[in-house]
């Protein structure tokens, strides 16, 4: 470097990590309560796992840090459908003998109190019965009349 020039410094040349990407909070989120629907009908993944799974992973946990009463649903029709699958369904539909890779995370958000609800119109176009779904999966009747009964009932609608 020439004698009298100064090389610009970005962030990332910093050696003083301590001041990298420093954030201040202006706008504190506070949720008392909270009613949430997952419209779970397209399939945007981060890697290998669906955005919106993560994200009602994500969800539940910070519901459960702050004390946030509420709940949260995820209905599942469209593309998204056959993510509810079990194994031996999800092998035929995708014609793989892996089992469904994500069956651990659903029974998960089961177990943390996430509601997973699969459209019936989806099920019958695919010809899936009941049985063909994972141990807890609630059928509703339409996943569009669903959303909309859930957001008039107050629920906020997150689409992943």
């Amino acid at each position: 470097m020439s004698k009298g020039k100064k090389k610009s410094l970005l962030a990332s040349d910093s050696k003083d990590k301590k001041y990298e990407n420093k954030i201040i909070v202006e706008l504190q989120v506070v949720l008392e309560k909270a009613n949430v629907v997952f419209n779970m009908d397209n399939l945007p993944f981060t890697g290998d796992l669906p955005v919106g799974i993560n994200y009602m992973h994500l969800l539940i946990n910070r519901f459960k840090k702050m004390g946030t009463k509420g709940n949260i649903i995820g209905i599942f029709h469209g593309d998204a459908a056959y993510l509810t699958l079990n194994d031996n369904a999800f092998n035929a539909y995708c014609n793989v003998i892996t089992g469904n890779p994500y069956k651990g995370r659903i029974a998960e958000l089961l177990k943390q109190g996430v509601q997973i609800e699969e459209c019936s119109v989806s099920m019958k176009n695919h010809q899936w019965g009941n049985e063909d779904l994972q141990p807890g999966v609630k059928v509703n009747n339409g996943a569009v009349g669903r959303l909309i009964q859930l957001v008039q009932e107050g629920y906020i609608q997150i689409q992943p």
